[in-house]
Formats: C-alpha cells, structure tokens, sequence
C-alpha cells in the first residue's frame, strides 16, 4: 500500500496545539513559557485535549483540521501521545527532549525557541516518517482498529506459559514462532522494543517493516524484514492461548484464538520537524553511542 506523500506545510502557520510530559512539573511550566513566546509572535495556542496549560484552551477535536503545528516538550512517549491524539490529521511535530532518551524528541530544550523561531520562517525541514495500522479481525468482523508510529506488540502479558503465534505474508505462512511475543516495528520504531529485542536498526526512510521475536524458544526464531507493501497477519497457533495487543506502548486490547492481527502500511505519514543539518548516523551516535566500543 502506497502512502499519501501530498505533505504540511510551514509556509503559514497560525494555530499551535502544545503536548507537555504530563508527569513532569518543570514541562508544565516550561509549556507556559512556549505559549509566552508563541503568543508574543502572534499565533494561536491550545493545549492537548487531556492537559492544562494557565489560560490556554484546550484543543476540541473537532479543531483537529485547524492545526497547523504540534510542539512537543517531553520524551518519545509525549511523542507518541501527539501522534495518538492527531490520528489521520497531518500538522506536522516539533519535539523537544524534557524525558530520558528523546529519539524522536530531539530537540535540546534550550534550543527549542531557536526552532520555533526557523519553523514559523519555514527554514526548517519537513521528513515524513512511516506508520503502520492494525485491525483485529474476530469472527469475521473487525472489532479493534489504531495506527502506530513506532511498533505494534503482541505478547503473553501476566501469563507464565509462552505463546505459539502463526505469522503469514500475503496469506502465505512465513512461520510458527514460540515466545513471549512478537515485535513488528516501522523503521522509526526500529531503534525502540524492537532493537532492546534483538531486532535490527532499519534506516527511516527503507521501506520495510520488521516482526522480532520476543525471547523465542528456538534460535532459529529470528527477525524478518518485510516490504511494507504486503499485509502481515498473526494468528495465536494454541487455541488454548491468550495474548495481549500494544500499540505504541498504549494497550489495544485482549486475543483470543482464532482472531486475525492484520498490519499493512499506513495510507498516512507522520510529519517530523528537524534541522537541515541533521543526520540520521548522528543522532544513532548522540542517543544510541552507536558505535562505541
């Protein structure tokens, strides 16, 4: 499935919604300080619909379409409760580090008005990043839908016994995996539960997905990389089995035997907000030390 390529734009922006790490005090009132500068240079602020920033309204999601940018002042997880809250809608994000990692959030906090200040002028750069939707199928109808950014997880959860999963591409068996679970991750969730599992570093823009296995039971179990143009299903093999669904971190929802886990690439793309300047390779070394020895 080929995705919508017709991105945002940064040649007009007037109305910003921001996203604060929701645990973290020094975010709240560091969001106040961005709605300070946002306002001062004329632009319309709104916080997250669950959040509350002083006298800023929170966002309506009937205003989703009005959005022209999400600034978010938190960790990958804040990231990723922005990607959740835009659904279909296209505002791009610009993501600064208040959290641990920040992957996707790499902006240094005292950089952040820098950024804002080159987004507003449309000095910055607009890269799309794949996503990946998942429906359940039970008895022949769909029962849950949602989309990911970073990956989809299915595994054993509280249960002690590990779980047969049956995976198939295009309807074909790929395999019978015995685990705690399976990973199957967007290139941009390579470097997240996907690469802690074993799974391989993917390059953003490969158009692939990958399904790491989650501690298997034999070594021959390892990660496939597959085109993100085929439909992935997963079928839990034991009918005496359960399993649990995560979707970027966030619980989907119980599986039964005999329900279907069906993944393709997403119609639509998440827009990030990054610095010409910026490399891939280099954010691997500063976040991952990818290389060191």
């Amino acid at each position: 499935m080929k995705s919508n390529k017709k991105g945002p734009s940064l040649a007009n922006i007037k109305t910003v919604v921001i996203v604060y790490r929701p645990e973290s005090p020094a975010a709240l009132k560091f969001s106040s300080d961005v709605t300070t500068w946002l306002q001062k240079n004329k632009l319309t602020v709104w916080s997250h619909p669950d959040q509350k920033i002083p006298e800023v309204p929170k966002l309506k999601m009937s205003q989703l379409a009005k959005v022209d940018l999400v600034v978010v002042l938190g960790g990958d997880g804040t990231y990723l409760q922005a990607v959740q809250m835009l659904g279909q809608h296209n505002a791009p994000i610009l993501g600064a580090n208040m959290g641990s990692l920040g992957f996707l959030t790499d902006i240094r906090k005292e950089d952040i008005f820098l950024a804002l200040d080159l987004t507003i002028k449309n000095q910055m750069e607009l890269l799309p990043r794949a996503m990946i939707d998942v429906k359940i199928k039970r008895a022949g109808k769909i029962v849950i839908e949602s989309r990911a950014l970073n990956d989809v997880v299915i595994e054993r959860g509280p249960f002690s016994h590990l779980i047969n999963l049956s995976i198939f591409s295009q309807n074909h068996l790929v395999n019978e995996v015995k685990a705690d679970g399976l990973v199957i991750s967007t290139p941009t969730g390579s470097t997240a539960y996907n690469l802690a599992a074993g799974g391989p570093i993917l390059h953003p823009e490969v158009k692939s997905v990958v399904v790491t296995p989650i501690c298997p039971h034999a070594l021959t179990n390892r990660p496939i990389i597959f085109p993100d143009d085929q439909t992935l299903t997963f079928k839990i093999s034991n009918k005496k089995q359960r399993a649990f669904l995560a979707v970027d971190g966030r619980n989907a929802g119980d599986l039964r035997a005999n329900d279907e886990v069906m993944i393709s690439r997403s119609q639509c793309d998440r827009w990030m907000i990054k610095k010409p300047s910026v490399n891939y390779f280099d954010l691997l070394r500063e976040k991952l030390k990818f290389g060191e020895r």
